[in-house]
């Protein structure tokens, strides 16, 4: 196995995972750069969300390890390392008369012993949580009656009131508006670029991917086919190969990002 660089807090060596006989990841071998935003890109079961689970330590591995700060993370104590890792899945669940404002603040449990009351730093964290994804207005209005979008933010607002430096994000931008979108991954960006936060999100716009992220992984049947930055792996030759699609890649004359023209 590889060994993790010296720099790296969560790395996954030749992980393995399946479900029977079907092998969902197959010798994974991923550095998750430490405060920098990770995309994961790739076609539908390629592994993107079952590697996330991985790297939270929520899913059996048949061979391999990862591990944070050096520890293999099925060991850590689940407390601890909630605190330090958080991850938004593909379709959170919670009830639908709980108040927006509850639903947040359960992103404190992690930092809350038994019995101690709710502190004036828990209300602030869960505050600014909501003020960030732009729903402090739905405090108090339960989870079932938002739209798709105001739903996401909200998951996404408890993810940020944890305060975990790792967050693991599974389709943050699902059901949001190209507004919302763009405000979540800006302010994806900024949590990494101004707290130091290390990020690893699955996206499915390969645009999205190359204007917001620091690093790309391409996955494909459970391996990573290419990885690094958007100049590095937005090409039509790794693009047809994961996508199995034809592309022409254009500068944006503003930035300099390649912008991703697909063709079936």
């Amino acid at each position: 196995m590889t060994e993790a660089p010296a720099s790296a807090r969560l790395h996954a060596r030749a992980i393995e995972v399946g479900y029977r006989r079907r092998a969902v990841l197959d010798e994974l071998t991923l550095t998750v750069p430490p405060g920098r935003f990770t995309a994961l890109l790739g076609p539908n079961g390629s592994g993107k969300s079952t590697l996330l689970r991985a790297l939270a330590g929520l899913t059996a591995l048949r061979a391999g390890e990862v591990t944070l700060d050096g520890h293999a993370i099925h060991t850590l104590p689940r407390r601890r390392l909630a605190q330090q890792l958080s991850l938004l899945p593909q379709t959170p669940r919670a009830p639908d008369d709980i108040p927006v404002a509850d639903l947040v603040a359960q992103g404190r449990y992690p930092h809350r012993r038994l019995f101690t009351r709710w502190s004036p730093q828990d209300q602030l964290i869960c505050n600014e949580a909501m003020r960030l994804t732009d729903i402090d207005e739905l405090a108090t209005r339960p989870l079932g009656a938002l739209s798709g979008g105001q739903r996401q933010r909200a998951w996404i607002a408890m993810t940020l009131a944890q305060c975990a430096d790792i967050l693991l994000l599974d389709e943050p931008t699902t059901y949001l508006d190209i507004a919302h979108q763009l405000d979540i991954l800006n302010l994806l960006r900024r949590l990494v670029r101004e707290q130091g936060k290390t990020i690893v999100a699955v996206l499915h716009d390969i645009n999205h991917a190359a204007r917001f992220a620091d690093h790309i992984c391409l996955l494909k049947e459970g391996r990573i086919i290419a990885s690094g930055s958007a100049d590095g792996v937005i090409r039509p030759d790794y693009l047809t190969e994961v996508f199995s699609i034809k592309t022409a890649i254009l500068q944006d004359p503003l930035d300099g990002v390649p912008v991703c023209i697909a063709r079936r």
